[in-house]
C-alpha cells in the first residue's frame, strides 16, 4: 500500500471518537492535506518542530487521559527508531492504543527533502555500506514488527490494502497495545498525494558545483523573491 492509501483505510474505520497521534516525516503533510476530522479533539499533531520519537509517548498519554476513545499513532519507520521504549509502559498500564507503522526502509522525507535542495539522500536509506563507501548495499534485515511484539505489542502485519483495512478495523476493537504493520511504496514507484502548491523555506547553498544544486539554488532564490514579510 501507499501511504495516502492507508490514511484512506483508516478514514474508512474511524469515527467521531477516534483519535489521531502524529508529528514527524511526510505524514503531517498529507494528513494536512487529506484528513478531515470528525470532532475538535480528534487531530493530534505537532507541528512546531517535527519532533521524532513524539508520537508513541503522546499517544501513551492520550490513551491515559480519554479511556475508552480509540487512539492512533501514526509513526514512519525513521521516527519508531527514534523511541519505541515507551511501548513497554504502554504495555504495563494496559494503555490501549494502536501504533499504525509503516516501514519504507530509510528517513524517506528528509531524504526527499535533501533531493530538493541539491543533495544525494545520504544516509537516508536502510542499506549496508557498499565497497565504493556508498548506502547502496543490500537492505538491512531490521524487523520493526518483530521489535514491536517484543516489547508487548500484539503486532498484525498488512501486506495489502485489503489486509490493512480488517488489521485496523481488528486493532480499533483491541484492548492492549496494537502495532498494525504495514511496507509502504515509496514516491519514487507510486504517485504520492497531490501537490501542496506551497513553498517551504528550506536555504540552499549559494555557491555549489553539482548541476541539481546549482538547479536548487535558482529555484530558491525565484521562491524567495515571492516571500511576503509578516513582522
Amino acid at each position: 500500500p501507499t501511504q495516502t492509501q492507508v490514511l484512506g483505510a483508516l478514514d474508512a474505520v474511524v469515527d467521531d471518537t477516534d483519535i489521531l497521534v502524529n508529528a514527524a516525516g511526510s505524514l503531517p503533510g498529507d494528513l494536512h492535506r487529506l484528513w478531515r476530522a470528525r470532532s475538535r479533539r480528534q487531530y493530534h499533531l505537532e507541528y512546531g518542530y517535527s519532533c521524532m520519537g513524539y508520537e508513541i509517548p503522546a499517544a501513551l498519554g492520550v490513551a491515559l487521559a480519554a479511556p475508552g476513545r480509540p487512539v492512533w499513532a501514526l509513526v514512519g519507520d525513521g521516527t519508531y527508531l527514534m523511541n519505541p521504549t515507551e511501548i513497554v509502559t504502554a504495555v504495563q498500564e494496559g494503555a490501549a492504543f494502536t501504533l499504525v507503522l509503516l516501514q519504507n526502509h530509510g528517513f524517506a522525507s528528509i531524504g526527499g527533502l535533501s533531493e530538493q535542495t541539491g543533495g544525494e539522500r545520504f544516509g537516508t536509506d536502510y542499506r549496508f555500506r557498499a565497497a565504493d563507501g556508498t548506502y547502496t548495499g543490500d537492505p538491512l534485515p531490521v524487523d520493526l514488527a518483530a521489535n514491536a511484539a517484543s516489547l508487548g505489542m500484539r503486532v498484525l502485519r498488512a501486506p495489502t490494502v485489503g489486509a490493512l483495512r480488517d488489521a485496523l478495523a481488528e486493532a480499533r476493537g483491541a484492548n492492549r497495545p496494537t502495532c498494525v504493520y504495514i511496507e509502504t511504496e515509496t514516491a519514487d514507484t507510486v504517485p504520492g498525494a497531490p501537490g501542496a502548491q506551497s513553498w517551504w523555506d528550506v536555504p540552499v547553498a549559494e555557491t555549489a558545483t553539482r548541476p541539481a544544486a546549482v538547479a536548487a539554488r535558482l529555484a530558491y532564490d525565484q521562491h524567495a523573491a515571492d516571500r511576503r514579510r509578516h513582522l
